[in-house]
């Protein structure tokens, strides 16, 4: 089967490989149809590691993907040869005592498409999977859809876990798409304003477009000045999505009394820092946000039944040969990329 491998830093071949089997009665083999490129894919595209998580080449990055389902083992009963799915691509192990709490987002055992040491990823013609992590979409998805429920189920776990209250004023700080995922999940569940700032005008453009109360550039205008002339006793919650020193400082400033901090972005560098002084006077919340847990199939709905809209999204498509082009695009917030699509079908 065809495979598009990392081999070196921003260096990607087209190769051939093995095509993967069912090796016990509960996996799923899953034809891929669609690809989204994320921003932890480009992470190892571009430098070969996030944090401790280092890549031995050659490689095989993707975790964002929809699939047919091509072949069923023996014990296989919810999901059937011939059906559209979306993939989880956590595999927990069910039995640790993180599992056993409801937190399999921290399984002690977990492995994830594309992460180094963990498993292969589904830059590729075919992946196997445990049939838990195959959930049918019923047809009433496209496949670009289908590949959205991944970040989507991620903004859709960080509002959740932050506890906002309808009616909240809410801050996003980077409008990629996982900012404008926690944007979607934020107007659902209820928040009344929803401010987004990032650092590319297109993407500021998009971010209004998709019903944000107010979006700026911080590269052009003093963004805290703005939102707390419009919210002048400062936000309830703001998901930090762009993983950066200055975003996560502009937060502190944004935050009312008592608000919470999400960090939902990925830093590049090992450690960041907190002006405690804020953070103890205002008796801020800081919570990680780990991936999402249990949310795959209120991202499905939530779709379905158009109650909420991602497709805007969907900015650019690639041919599978033309992947490292997509990932370049990507790595240089070229063309007012946001999500770049690649089609194996």
């Amino acid at each position: 089967m065809r495979a598009q491998v990392l081999t070196g830093i921003r260096r990607m071949e087209l190769r051939e490989v093995p095509k993967p089997e069912i090796q016990n009665d509960n996996e799923v083999l899953l034809k891929i149809n669609r690809v989204g490129v994320c921003g932890s894919d480009v992470h190892y595209y571009e430098t070969g590691r996030i944090g401790s998580q280092v890549v031995q080449y050659p490689f095989r990055v993707g975790h964002e993907c929809s699939a047919t389902v091509a072949e069923i083992g023996g014990a296989v009963s919810h999901v059937k040869v011939g059906q559209p799915v979306i993939v989880e691509p956590a595999v927990s192990c069910h039995q640790c005592d993180q599992c056993k709490s409801g937190r399999e987002n921290t399984c002690r055992k977990l492995k994830f498409l594309g992460c180094p040491g963990q498993l292969e990823g589904c830059l590729c013609d075919y992946i196997v999977m445990p049939q838990e992590c195959c959930f049918p979409t019923q047809g009433k998805l496209t496949p670009d859809q289908g590949v959205l429920c991944e970040p989507f189920a991620i903004g859709i776990y960080a509002v959740k876990q932050s506890r906002m209250v309808a009616g909240a004023p809410v801050g996003v700080l980077g409008a990629g798409p996982i900012g404008l995922s926690c944007l979607e999940a934020a107007r659902i569940i209820g928040a009344r304003s929803v401010y987004i700032t990032d650092k590319i005008d297109a993407r500021v453009k998009i971010a209004h477009k998709a019903g944000a109360a107010w979006a700026g550039n911080p590269d052009r205008e003093d963004i805290v000045h703005s939102i707390i002339q419009q919210e002048p006793f400062g936000l309830d919650v703001i998901f930090e999505c762009a993983g950066q020193q200055a975003a996560i400082d502009q937060a502190l400033d944004l935050l009312r009394p008592g608000g919470t901090l999400m960090l939902v972005g990925i830093p590049r560098e090992d450690r960041i820092s907190f002006s405690i002084d804020k953070m103890r006077r205002k008796e801020l919340t800081v919570i990680n946000v780990r991936r999402q847990n249990h949310c795959p199939q209120t991202a499905i709905d939530w779709i379905a039944s158009r109650q909420a809209k991602i497709d805007f999204m969907v900015t650019h498509h690639f041919q599978f040969e033309k992947t490292q082009e997509a990932f370049d695009l990507v790595a240089g917030y070229k063309d007012g990329v946001v999500k770049a699509m690649i089609t194996l079908d």
